[in-house]
Protein backbone atom coordinates (compact mmCIF):
# COMPACT_ATOMS: atom_id res chain seq x y z
CA UNK A 1 0.00 0.00 0.00
CA UNK A 2 0.74 3.54 -0.46
CA UNK A 3 1.75 6.11 2.84
CA UNK A 4 -1.60 7.52 3.05
CA UNK A 5 -3.35 4.28 2.34
CA UNK A 6 -0.43 2.85 5.08
CA UNK A 7 -2.03 5.66 8.04
CA UNK A 8 -5.72 4.97 7.25
CA UNK A 9 -5.51 0.93 7.75
CA UNK A 10 -3.58 1.64 11.21
CA UNK A 11 -6.02 4.46 12.15
CA UNK A 12 -8.55 1.68 10.98
CA UNK A 13 -12.36 3.94 11.18
CA UNK A 14 -14.71 1.99 12.75
CA UNK A 15 -17.77 4.02 13.37
CA UNK A 16 -19.35 7.29 12.34
CA UNK A 17 -22.11 9.67 13.16
CA UNK A 18 -23.56 12.18 10.97
CA UNK A 19 -26.59 14.35 12.11
CA UNK A 20 -28.15 18.14 10.72
CA UNK A 21 -26.58 21.40 12.13
CA UNK A 22 -28.83 24.02 11.80
CA UNK A 23 -29.09 27.63 13.09
CA UNK A 24 -31.02 30.82 12.33
CA UNK A 25 -31.26 34.47 13.38
CA UNK A 26 -27.84 35.42 15.52
CA UNK A 27 -25.90 32.98 16.79
CA UNK A 28 -22.81 31.74 18.17
CA UNK A 29 -21.90 28.22 20.09
CA UNK A 30 -18.32 27.05 21.29
CA UNK A 31 -17.28 23.63 21.49
CA UNK A 32 -14.67 21.97 24.03
CA UNK A 33 -11.61 20.40 22.13
CA UNK A 34 -12.25 16.84 20.83
CA UNK A 35 -8.71 14.26 20.08
CA UNK A 36 -10.48 12.86 17.38
CA UNK A 37 -11.31 13.60 13.96
CA UNK A 38 -14.76 15.42 12.34
CA UNK A 39 -16.48 16.78 9.35
CA UNK A 40 -19.00 19.25 8.12
CA UNK A 41 -20.57 19.98 4.93
CA UNK A 42 -22.41 22.78 4.78
CA UNK A 43 -25.91 22.08 2.85
CA UNK A 44 -27.73 25.66 2.80
CA UNK A 45 -26.44 29.07 3.84
CA UNK A 46 -23.02 30.08 5.37
CA UNK A 47 -21.23 29.91 9.06
CA UNK A 48 -18.13 30.91 10.64
CA UNK A 49 -15.83 28.62 11.73
CA UNK A 50 -12.96 30.13 14.15
CA UNK A 51 -10.01 28.19 16.15
CA UNK A 52 -7.30 29.69 17.93
CA UNK A 53 -4.28 30.64 15.92
CA UNK A 54 -6.65 31.01 12.92
CA UNK A 55 -7.90 33.23 10.87
CA UNK A 56 -11.84 33.07 10.91
CA UNK A 57 -13.12 30.54 7.69
CA UNK A 58 -16.59 31.41 5.97
CA UNK A 59 -18.21 28.12 4.96
CA UNK A 60 -20.78 28.31 2.69
CA UNK A 61 -22.89 26.66 0.45
CA UNK A 62 -21.46 23.11 -0.73
CA UNK A 63 -18.38 23.28 1.35
CA UNK A 64 -16.18 20.45 3.14
CA UNK A 65 -14.74 20.77 6.15
CA UNK A 66 -11.94 18.00 7.88
CA UNK A 67 -10.75 18.06 10.83
CA UNK A 68 -8.11 15.00 11.39
CA UNK A 69 -8.44 16.28 15.36
CA UNK A 70 -10.83 18.62 16.75
CA UNK A 71 -9.26 21.60 18.17
CA UNK A 72 -11.70 23.99 20.35
CA UNK A 73 -13.78 26.56 17.85
CA UNK A 74 -16.62 28.09 17.42
CA UNK A 75 -19.52 28.16 15.22
CA UNK A 76 -21.76 31.03 14.13
CA UNK A 77 -23.64 32.77 12.19
CA UNK A 78 -21.48 36.36 12.75
CA UNK A 79 -18.48 36.55 13.85
CA UNK A 80 -19.47 39.84 16.48
CA UNK A 81 -21.94 37.32 18.16
CA UNK A 82 -20.85 35.82 21.72
CA UNK A 83 -20.62 32.53 21.71
CA UNK A 84 -21.94 30.29 24.29
CA UNK A 85 -20.43 26.86 25.60
CA UNK A 86 -22.51 23.60 24.22
CA UNK A 87 -21.30 20.47 24.83
CA UNK A 88 -21.47 17.96 21.68
CA UNK A 89 -24.67 15.23 20.87
CA UNK A 90 -25.25 12.75 18.52
CA UNK A 91 -28.56 13.84 17.57
CA UNK A 92 -29.87 17.46 15.05
CA UNK A 93 -28.92 20.24 16.54
CA UNK A 94 -30.87 23.85 15.99
CA UNK A 95 -28.68 26.95 17.33
CA UNK A 96 -30.51 30.55 17.54
CA UNK A 97 -34.20 31.29 16.58
CA UNK A 98 -36.42 27.62 17.23
CA UNK A 99 -39.07 28.92 14.99
CA UNK A 100 -38.72 29.16 11.40
CA UNK A 101 -36.73 27.57 8.23
CA UNK A 102 -32.87 27.74 9.80
CA UNK A 103 -30.62 30.68 7.98
CA UNK A 104 -27.76 27.57 8.21
CA UNK A 105 -27.76 23.98 7.64
CA UNK A 106 -24.75 21.71 7.38
CA UNK A 107 -24.47 17.80 8.03
CA UNK A 108 -21.79 17.36 10.80
CA UNK A 109 -20.63 13.85 11.66
CA UNK A 110 -17.39 12.55 13.10
CA UNK A 111 -15.75 8.88 12.80
CA UNK A 112 -13.58 7.02 15.66
CA UNK A 113 -10.61 4.94 15.53
CA UNK A 114 -7.83 3.09 16.96
CA UNK A 115 -6.00 4.89 19.57
CA UNK A 116 -2.66 3.35 20.35
CA UNK A 117 -0.63 4.99 17.26
CA UNK A 118 -3.79 8.16 16.72
CA UNK A 119 -0.69 10.49 18.78
CA UNK A 120 1.46 9.89 15.59
CA UNK A 121 -0.36 9.02 12.46
CA UNK A 122 -2.70 12.03 13.31
CA UNK A 123 0.86 14.50 13.48
CA UNK A 124 1.68 13.64 10.06
CA UNK A 125 -1.62 14.99 8.95
CA UNK A 126 -2.63 18.69 8.41
CA UNK A 127 -4.72 20.41 11.35
CA UNK A 128 -7.51 20.99 8.87
CA UNK A 129 -8.72 20.21 5.64
CA UNK A 130 -11.24 22.82 3.38
CA UNK A 131 -12.51 22.32 0.44
CA UNK A 132 -14.52 25.43 -0.83
CA UNK A 133 -17.29 23.88 -3.20
CA UNK A 134 -16.03 25.80 -5.98
CA UNK A 135 -12.95 23.54 -6.29
CA UNK A 136 -13.62 20.18 -8.37
CA UNK A 137 -13.32 17.58 -6.34
CA UNK A 138 -16.07 19.00 -3.71
CA UNK A 139 -18.51 17.01 -5.28
CA UNK A 140 -17.19 13.64 -4.77
CA UNK A 141 -16.93 14.36 -1.55
CA UNK A 142 -20.29 15.77 -0.82
CA UNK A 143 -21.69 12.43 -2.88
CA UNK A 144 -19.40 10.45 -0.26
CA UNK A 145 -20.51 11.96 2.71
CA UNK A 146 -24.16 12.13 1.75
CA UNK A 147 -24.11 8.38 1.09
CA UNK A 148 -22.14 7.94 4.40
CA UNK A 149 -25.45 9.79 5.83
CA UNK A 150 -27.77 7.55 4.50
CA UNK A 151 -26.19 4.40 6.04
CA UNK A 152 -25.96 5.40 8.84
CA UNK A 153 -29.40 6.36 9.11
CA UNK A 154 -30.37 3.18 7.91
CA UNK A 155 -30.30 -0.21 9.37
CA UNK A 156 -29.70 -2.50 6.42
CA UNK A 157 -27.22 -5.31 6.68
CA UNK A 158 -23.35 -4.67 6.81
CA UNK A 159 -24.05 -1.26 7.90
CA UNK A 160 -21.39 -1.22 9.93
CA UNK A 161 -19.06 -2.96 7.42
CA UNK A 162 -19.95 -0.04 4.80
CA UNK A 163 -19.49 2.61 7.23
CA UNK A 164 -16.21 1.83 7.56
CA UNK A 165 -15.21 1.26 3.99
CA UNK A 166 -16.79 4.74 3.29
CA UNK A 167 -15.00 6.13 6.19
CA UNK A 168 -11.98 5.22 5.03
CA UNK A 169 -12.40 6.21 1.47
CA UNK A 170 -13.47 9.65 2.70
CA UNK A 171 -10.04 10.01 4.66
CA UNK A 172 -8.05 9.04 1.75
CA UNK A 173 -10.11 11.44 -0.87
CA UNK A 174 -9.67 14.58 1.08
CA UNK A 175 -5.87 14.23 1.68
CA UNK A 176 -4.62 12.63 -1.36
CA UNK A 177 -5.52 16.65 -2.75
CA UNK A 178 -2.60 18.12 -3.79
CA UNK A 179 -2.82 20.81 -1.24
CA UNK A 180 -4.72 18.89 1.39
CA UNK A 181 -7.24 22.04 0.89
CA UNK A 182 -4.63 24.20 2.92
CA UNK A 183 -1.87 26.11 0.86
CA UNK A 184 0.16 26.70 4.16
CA UNK A 185 0.09 23.07 5.73
CA UNK A 186 2.31 22.05 8.65
CA UNK A 187 5.04 19.50 8.37
CA UNK A 188 3.84 15.84 8.02
CA UNK A 189 3.36 12.79 5.33
CA UNK A 190 0.46 15.14 3.22
CA UNK A 191 3.20 17.82 2.61
CA UNK A 192 5.82 15.48 2.12
CA UNK A 193 3.98 13.38 -0.42
CA UNK A 194 3.48 16.97 -2.44
CA UNK A 195 6.68 16.17 -4.20
CA UNK A 196 7.02 13.54 -6.18
CA UNK A 197 11.00 12.76 -5.19
CA UNK A 198 10.12 12.47 -1.67
CA UNK A 199 6.19 10.69 -1.92
CA UNK A 200 8.76 7.87 -4.39
CA UNK A 201 11.22 7.54 -1.27
CA UNK A 202 8.35 7.77 1.27
CA UNK A 203 6.95 5.12 -0.75
CA UNK A 204 9.74 3.06 -0.52
CA UNK A 205 10.08 3.20 2.75
CA UNK A 206 6.53 2.31 3.40
CA UNK A 207 6.20 -0.57 0.64
CA UNK A 208 9.31 -2.19 2.70
CA UNK A 209 9.96 -1.47 6.17
CA UNK A 210 11.98 -4.39 6.83
CA UNK A 211 15.23 -2.99 4.83
CA UNK A 212 17.81 -1.39 6.24
CA UNK A 213 17.61 1.86 4.27
CA UNK A 214 20.32 4.41 4.19
CA UNK A 215 19.94 7.79 3.23
CA UNK A 216 21.94 7.71 0.34
CA UNK A 217 19.54 5.27 -1.08
CA UNK A 218 16.63 7.13 -0.38
CA UNK A 219 18.35 10.30 -1.69
CA UNK A 220 18.82 7.87 -5.26
CA UNK A 221 15.19 7.08 -5.34
CA UNK A 222 14.20 10.68 -4.86
CA UNK A 223 16.39 11.40 -7.80
CA UNK A 224 18.22 14.02 -5.30
CA UNK A 225 21.96 14.77 -3.89
CA UNK A 226 21.66 13.21 0.11
CA UNK A 227 22.03 16.63 1.41
CA UNK A 228 19.28 17.93 -0.47
CA UNK A 229 17.33 15.24 0.12
CA UNK A 230 18.12 15.28 3.90
CA UNK A 231 17.07 19.00 4.28
CA UNK A 232 14.14 18.96 2.03
CA UNK A 233 12.37 15.94 3.77
CA UNK A 234 13.14 17.56 7.04
CA UNK A 235 11.58 20.61 5.87
CA UNK A 236 8.56 18.83 4.70
CA UNK A 237 8.19 15.98 6.38
CA UNK A 238 9.42 17.17 9.92
CA UNK A 239 12.13 14.91 10.70
CA UNK A 240 15.25 13.49 9.26
CA UNK A 241 14.35 10.25 6.79
CA UNK A 242 15.62 7.47 9.08
CA UNK A 243 14.18 9.22 12.66
CA UNK A 244 10.47 8.74 10.17
CA UNK A 245 11.27 4.99 9.35
CA UNK A 246 11.93 4.14 13.16
CA UNK A 247 8.64 5.97 13.93
CA UNK A 248 6.79 4.40 11.57
CA UNK A 249 8.19 0.76 12.26
CA UNK A 250 7.30 1.21 16.33
CA UNK A 251 3.68 2.34 14.91
CA UNK A 252 3.70 -0.78 12.86
CA UNK A 253 4.89 -2.56 16.53
CA UNK A 254 2.59 -1.18 18.70
CA UNK A 255 -0.33 -2.26 16.65
CA UNK A 256 0.92 -5.63 16.29
CA UNK A 257 1.36 -6.12 19.70
CA UNK A 258 -2.01 -4.56 20.96
CA UNK A 259 -3.50 -7.40 18.71
CA UNK A 260 -1.87 -9.89 20.43
CA UNK A 261 -1.83 -12.29 18.06
CA UNK A 262 2.14 -12.01 16.90
CA UNK A 263 5.01 -13.48 18.36
CA UNK A 264 8.02 -10.89 19.32
CA UNK A 265 10.11 -12.98 16.77
CA UNK A 266 7.42 -12.56 13.88
CA UNK A 267 6.96 -8.59 14.67
CA UNK A 268 10.71 -8.48 14.75
CA UNK A 269 11.23 -10.54 11.73
CA UNK A 270 7.84 -7.85 9.53
CA UNK A 271 9.74 -4.69 10.64
CA UNK A 272 13.34 -4.86 9.70
CA UNK A 273 15.10 -6.28 12.88
CA UNK A 274 17.51 -9.24 12.98
CA UNK A 275 15.70 -10.88 16.57
CA UNK A 276 13.36 -10.21 19.12
CA UNK A 277 16.11 -9.10 21.52
CA UNK A 278 17.09 -6.55 19.10
CA UNK A 279 13.42 -5.44 18.61
CA UNK A 280 12.97 -5.38 22.29
CA UNK A 281 16.04 -3.16 23.00
CA UNK A 282 14.79 -0.34 20.00
CA UNK A 283 10.89 -0.69 21.51
CA UNK A 284 12.00 0.17 25.18
CA UNK A 285 14.03 2.81 24.21
CA UNK A 286 11.88 4.29 21.92
CA UNK A 287 8.60 3.99 24.43
CA UNK A 288 10.03 3.36 27.73
CA UNK A 289 8.62 -0.04 27.96
CA UNK A 290 9.30 -3.38 27.02
CA UNK A 291 6.95 -4.69 24.38
CA UNK A 292 5.53 -7.78 26.56
CA UNK A 293 4.51 -5.09 28.93
CA UNK A 294 3.30 -2.81 26.63
CA UNK A 295 1.04 -5.83 24.87
CA UNK A 296 -0.27 -6.28 28.60
CA UNK A 297 -1.04 -2.39 29.56
CA UNK A 298 -3.64 -2.36 25.86
CA UNK A 299 -4.91 -6.24 26.34
CA UNK A 300 -8.27 -4.89 25.96
CA UNK A 301 -7.12 -4.85 21.88
CA UNK A 302 -9.16 -1.76 21.15
CA UNK A 303 -9.32 1.91 22.11
CA UNK A 304 -11.92 3.91 20.68
CA UNK A 305 -13.04 7.52 20.99
CA UNK A 306 -16.09 9.13 19.25
CA UNK A 307 -16.74 12.48 18.76
CA UNK A 308 -19.93 14.33 18.09
CA UNK A 309 -19.79 18.36 16.57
Amino acid sequence: MDPLSDIVDLLRPSAAVSKPISGKGRWGVRYRAHDAPGFALVLAGAAWVMMEGREPLRLGCGDFLLLPTTPAFSLCGETDVECVPVEPQDRPVRHGEEEGMPDFLALGGSFTFERINAALLLSLMPGLIYVPAAEKGASRLARLIELLSEECAGEDPGKELIIRRMLEVLLVEALRRPDAGNATIPAGLVKGMRLPGLARALSAMHANVRVGWTVAELAGIAGMSRSAFSARFLEMVGCAPIEYLARWRTALARDALMRGVKSLDHIADEIGYESASAFSTAFRRRMGIAPGSFARAHNDGRHHSPVFL
